[in-house]
Protein backbone atom coordinates (compact mmCIF):
# COMPACT_ATOMS: atom_id res chain seq x y z
CA UNK A 1 0.00 0.00 0.00
CA UNK A 2 1.45 3.56 -0.76
CA UNK A 3 0.15 6.92 0.97
CA UNK A 4 -0.34 8.61 -2.37
CA UNK A 5 -2.84 6.15 -2.62
CA UNK A 6 -5.16 6.61 0.50
CA UNK A 7 -4.57 10.50 0.56
CA UNK A 8 -7.93 12.17 0.45
CA UNK A 9 -7.42 15.32 -1.54
CA UNK A 10 -10.81 16.37 -0.65
CA UNK A 11 -10.39 16.28 2.80
CA UNK A 12 -7.18 18.33 3.19
CA UNK A 13 -7.75 21.90 4.80
CA UNK A 14 -5.44 24.81 5.27
CA UNK A 15 -5.35 27.28 8.15
CA UNK A 16 -8.68 25.96 10.55
CA UNK A 17 -9.22 28.00 13.01
CA UNK A 18 -10.14 25.88 15.97
CA UNK A 19 -7.64 26.50 18.79
CA UNK A 20 -7.58 23.68 20.99
CA UNK A 21 -7.28 19.74 20.92
CA UNK A 22 -11.23 18.58 21.12
CA UNK A 23 -12.36 21.24 19.09
CA UNK A 24 -10.36 20.61 15.96
CA UNK A 25 -10.80 16.79 16.65
CA UNK A 26 -14.16 17.47 16.61
CA UNK A 27 -13.86 19.38 12.90
CA UNK A 28 -11.21 16.82 12.07
CA UNK A 29 -14.88 13.91 12.29
CA UNK A 30 -17.03 16.56 10.59
CA UNK A 31 -14.68 16.17 7.31
CA UNK A 32 -14.14 12.34 7.90
CA UNK A 33 -17.44 11.81 8.06
CA UNK A 34 -17.86 13.01 4.66
CA UNK A 35 -15.52 11.11 2.84
CA UNK A 36 -17.44 7.98 0.95
CA UNK A 37 -15.19 5.63 2.36
CA UNK A 38 -16.74 6.67 5.86
CA UNK A 39 -20.58 7.87 4.64
CA UNK A 40 -21.59 4.77 7.21
CA UNK A 41 -20.11 6.36 10.28
CA UNK A 42 -21.85 9.15 11.83
CA UNK A 43 -19.64 12.19 12.65
CA UNK A 44 -20.11 11.69 16.48
CA UNK A 45 -18.59 7.65 16.15
CA UNK A 46 -15.31 8.84 14.75
CA UNK A 47 -14.81 11.84 16.82
CA UNK A 48 -15.08 9.27 20.29
CA UNK A 49 -12.94 7.02 18.48
CA UNK A 50 -10.32 9.34 17.78
CA UNK A 51 -10.81 10.79 21.48
CA UNK A 52 -10.40 7.17 22.88
CA UNK A 53 -7.03 7.25 21.14
CA UNK A 54 -5.76 10.50 22.80
CA UNK A 55 -6.25 9.49 25.96
CA UNK A 56 -3.93 6.38 25.82
CA UNK A 57 -1.55 9.67 24.93
CA UNK A 58 -1.32 12.26 22.93
CA UNK A 59 -0.53 11.71 19.34
CA UNK A 60 1.04 15.05 19.11
CA UNK A 61 4.25 14.09 18.86
CA UNK A 62 6.78 17.29 18.66
CA UNK A 63 7.49 19.74 16.68
CA UNK A 64 4.53 20.98 15.68
CA UNK A 65 3.12 17.76 14.27
CA UNK A 66 0.53 15.71 15.42
CA UNK A 67 -1.14 12.45 14.11
CA UNK A 68 -3.97 11.57 15.09
CA UNK A 69 -5.29 8.15 14.02
CA UNK A 70 -8.41 5.48 14.69
CA UNK A 71 -8.87 2.13 13.70
CA UNK A 72 -12.71 1.91 13.48
CA UNK A 73 -15.24 -1.15 12.46
CA UNK A 74 -16.64 -1.84 9.01
CA UNK A 75 -14.19 0.71 7.50
CA UNK A 76 -13.28 -0.98 4.30
CA UNK A 77 -10.16 0.68 3.47
CA UNK A 78 -7.33 3.29 5.02
CA UNK A 79 -8.17 6.81 4.66
CA UNK A 80 -5.39 9.78 5.50
CA UNK A 81 -6.09 14.10 5.05
CA UNK A 82 -4.07 16.65 6.78
CA UNK A 83 -5.20 19.75 7.94
CA UNK A 84 -3.01 22.92 9.01
CA UNK A 85 -3.06 25.62 11.56
CA UNK A 86 -0.92 29.19 11.56
CA UNK A 87 -1.21 29.66 14.47
CA UNK A 88 -1.03 26.44 15.95
CA UNK A 89 -3.66 24.47 18.27
CA UNK A 90 -3.00 23.50 21.94
CA UNK A 91 -2.86 19.68 21.40
CA UNK A 92 -0.81 18.88 24.65
CA UNK A 93 1.99 17.59 22.68
CA UNK A 94 4.96 15.63 23.90
CA UNK A 95 7.21 18.97 24.07
CA UNK A 96 4.10 20.83 24.67
CA UNK A 97 4.45 23.16 21.52
CA UNK A 98 1.63 24.04 20.05
CA UNK A 99 0.76 21.51 16.45
CA UNK A 100 0.52 23.25 13.23
CA UNK A 101 -0.14 20.10 11.22
CA UNK A 102 -2.41 17.28 11.79
CA UNK A 103 -2.36 14.64 9.78
CA UNK A 104 -5.36 12.09 10.28
CA UNK A 105 -5.73 8.38 9.65
CA UNK A 106 -8.52 6.14 10.06
CA UNK A 107 -8.09 2.47 9.01
CA UNK A 108 -9.86 -0.66 9.08
CA UNK A 109 -10.13 -2.03 12.72
CA UNK A 110 -8.79 -6.03 11.76
CA UNK A 111 -5.97 -4.43 9.84
CA UNK A 112 -3.07 -4.29 12.31
CA UNK A 113 -0.40 -4.61 10.53
CA UNK A 114 -0.98 -2.80 7.63
CA UNK A 115 -1.82 0.05 9.86
CA UNK A 116 1.40 0.18 12.06
CA UNK A 117 3.01 -0.11 8.38
CA UNK A 118 0.96 3.72 7.06
CA UNK A 119 1.87 4.90 10.74
CA UNK A 120 5.41 3.76 10.02
CA UNK A 121 5.13 5.66 6.53
CA UNK A 122 3.35 8.78 7.83
CA UNK A 123 6.07 9.10 10.54
CA UNK A 124 9.27 8.53 7.86
CA UNK A 125 7.72 10.88 5.54
CA UNK A 126 7.55 13.93 8.10
CA UNK A 127 10.56 13.30 9.87
CA UNK A 128 13.06 12.95 6.47
CA UNK A 129 11.76 16.09 4.77
CA UNK A 130 11.61 20.05 5.01
CA UNK A 131 7.16 19.19 5.12
CA UNK A 132 6.06 21.27 8.02
CA UNK A 133 7.46 24.82 6.96
CA UNK A 134 6.27 23.79 3.18
CA UNK A 135 2.39 23.20 4.33
CA UNK A 136 2.41 26.37 5.95
CA UNK A 137 3.17 27.58 3.02
CA UNK A 138 0.54 26.24 1.74
CA UNK A 139 -3.12 28.39 1.30
CA UNK A 140 -5.56 25.87 0.21
CA UNK A 141 -6.70 22.45 1.44
CA UNK A 142 -5.33 21.06 -2.25
CA UNK A 143 -1.84 22.73 -2.01
CA UNK A 144 -1.84 21.11 1.24
CA UNK A 145 -2.32 17.43 -0.62
CA UNK A 146 0.08 18.51 -3.18
CA UNK A 147 2.75 19.49 -1.00
CA UNK A 148 2.42 16.22 0.76
CA UNK A 149 2.65 13.62 -2.28
CA UNK A 150 5.20 15.69 -3.42
CA UNK A 151 7.33 15.06 -0.09
CA UNK A 152 5.84 11.70 0.07
CA UNK A 153 7.95 10.85 -3.68
CA UNK A 154 11.10 12.62 -2.37
CA UNK A 155 11.20 10.56 0.84
CA UNK A 156 10.66 7.05 -0.63
CA UNK A 157 12.06 7.83 -3.27
CA UNK A 158 13.38 4.06 -4.82
CA UNK A 159 16.84 2.87 -2.71
CA UNK A 160 19.51 0.71 -5.04
CA UNK A 161 18.48 -2.75 -4.87
CA UNK A 162 22.29 -3.18 -4.55
CA UNK A 163 22.55 -1.19 -1.75
CA UNK A 164 25.02 -2.37 0.84
CA UNK A 165 23.23 -2.95 3.93
CA UNK A 166 25.40 -3.34 7.68
CA UNK A 167 24.31 -4.70 11.14
CA UNK A 168 23.72 -1.95 13.82
CA UNK A 169 23.64 -2.60 17.45
CA UNK A 170 22.02 -0.41 19.90
CA UNK A 171 23.15 -1.90 23.47
CA UNK A 172 21.11 -0.40 26.31
CA UNK A 173 21.40 -0.10 29.90
CA UNK A 174 18.88 2.21 30.08
CA UNK A 175 15.80 2.08 29.58
CA UNK A 176 14.87 5.20 29.04
CA UNK A 177 16.45 5.58 25.63
CA UNK A 178 15.40 2.23 24.79
CA UNK A 179 11.26 3.47 22.89
CA UNK A 180 12.59 6.64 21.96
CA UNK A 181 15.66 4.78 19.84
CA UNK A 182 12.98 2.59 18.16
CA UNK A 183 10.71 5.36 17.50
CA UNK A 184 13.90 6.50 15.86
CA UNK A 185 14.54 3.98 14.43
CA UNK A 186 10.99 3.27 12.86
CA UNK A 187 11.04 7.27 11.21
CA UNK A 188 14.41 6.46 9.56
CA UNK A 189 12.61 3.80 7.50
CA UNK A 190 13.85 0.87 9.38
CA UNK A 191 10.78 -2.05 9.60
CA UNK A 192 11.99 -4.28 11.78
CA UNK A 193 14.54 -5.26 13.92
CA UNK A 194 15.32 -7.84 16.85
CA UNK A 195 15.77 -7.18 20.54
CA UNK A 196 17.84 -9.38 22.69
CA UNK A 197 17.55 -9.17 26.45
CA UNK A 198 19.98 -10.40 28.43
CA UNK A 199 22.96 -9.41 31.12
CA UNK A 200 25.88 -7.36 32.06
CA UNK A 201 28.94 -8.71 33.73
CA UNK A 202 27.69 -7.13 37.00
CA UNK A 203 24.73 -9.77 37.11
CA UNK A 204 27.71 -12.18 37.29
CA UNK A 205 31.02 -10.65 39.10
CA UNK A 206 30.47 -11.15 42.35
CA UNK A 207 30.81 -14.95 42.06
CA UNK A 208 34.49 -14.46 40.69
CA UNK A 209 36.37 -15.24 44.24
CA UNK A 210 38.38 -11.65 43.93
CA UNK A 211 34.91 -9.71 44.53
CA UNK A 212 32.91 -12.01 46.64
CA UNK A 213 32.88 -9.92 49.17
CA UNK A 214 31.03 -6.67 46.49
CA UNK A 215 27.60 -9.53 46.20
CA UNK A 216 24.77 -6.95 45.21
CA UNK A 217 27.19 -3.97 44.70
CA UNK A 218 25.89 -3.25 41.01
CA UNK A 219 22.58 -1.84 41.05
CA UNK A 220 20.12 -4.47 39.52
CA UNK A 221 18.72 -1.90 36.59
CA UNK A 222 22.25 -1.85 35.09
CA UNK A 223 22.44 -5.53 35.04
CA UNK A 224 20.32 -5.61 32.62
CA UNK A 225 21.05 -4.68 29.24
CA UNK A 226 18.42 -4.59 26.02
CA UNK A 227 20.28 -4.97 22.43
CA UNK A 228 18.62 -3.61 19.32
CA UNK A 229 19.86 -5.61 16.41
CA UNK A 230 18.58 -4.45 12.70
CA UNK A 231 20.28 -3.93 9.05
CA UNK A 232 20.06 -0.65 7.62
CA UNK A 233 21.86 0.94 4.64
CA UNK A 234 25.91 1.42 4.77
CA UNK A 235 25.07 5.16 4.00
CA UNK A 236 22.76 6.28 6.44
CA UNK A 237 24.63 5.01 9.53
CA UNK A 238 26.74 7.99 10.35
CA UNK A 239 23.10 10.10 9.87
CA UNK A 240 21.09 7.12 12.32
CA UNK A 241 24.03 7.28 14.86
CA UNK A 242 24.31 10.41 15.27
CA UNK A 243 20.26 10.83 15.90
CA UNK A 244 20.75 8.19 18.41
CA UNK A 245 23.33 10.37 20.10
CA UNK A 246 20.47 13.65 19.80
CA UNK A 247 18.65 10.78 22.42
CA UNK A 248 20.99 9.42 24.43
CA UNK A 249 23.67 12.43 24.27
CA UNK A 250 27.31 11.94 23.25
CA UNK A 251 28.54 8.53 23.24
CA UNK A 252 31.62 8.64 24.65
CA UNK A 253 30.92 10.25 27.52
CA UNK A 254 27.94 8.56 28.30
CA UNK A 255 27.65 5.23 30.38
CA UNK A 256 25.13 2.45 29.83
CA UNK A 257 24.90 3.00 26.24
CA UNK A 258 26.47 1.85 23.12
CA UNK A 259 26.27 1.59 19.24
CA UNK A 260 28.41 -0.54 16.50
CA UNK A 261 28.23 -1.91 13.31
CA UNK A 262 29.21 -5.46 11.44
CA UNK A 263 29.87 -5.65 8.27
CA UNK A 264 27.16 -7.99 5.82
CA UNK A 265 28.87 -10.65 4.34
CA UNK A 266 25.93 -12.41 3.74
CA UNK A 267 22.32 -12.44 4.63
CA UNK A 268 18.63 -13.70 3.83
CA UNK A 269 15.49 -13.14 4.67
CA UNK A 270 13.58 -10.37 6.90
CA UNK A 271 13.06 -8.53 10.48
CA UNK A 272 10.45 -6.94 8.95
CA UNK A 273 7.22 -6.62 11.13
CA UNK A 274 5.43 -3.72 9.50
Amino acid sequence: MELHDIVIKEACAADIKERNKEAVLRRVAAIAAHIPATDHLTEEHIFTKLMEREEQGSTGFGNGIAIPHARLPKLGEFVLFIVTSRRGVDFRAIDRKKVNALFVLLGPEEKVNEYLKVLAAVSHVINSTSLRRELMAAHTGQAVAETFLRNVHIATGERRKTQKMVALFVVLYIDDFFYDILEFLIQQGVEGATVIESSGMGHYISNIPLFASFIGFMNEDKNRSRTIVALVPEDDVHHIIDGIEAITGNLDKKEGAMVFTLEVGFHRGTMKMM
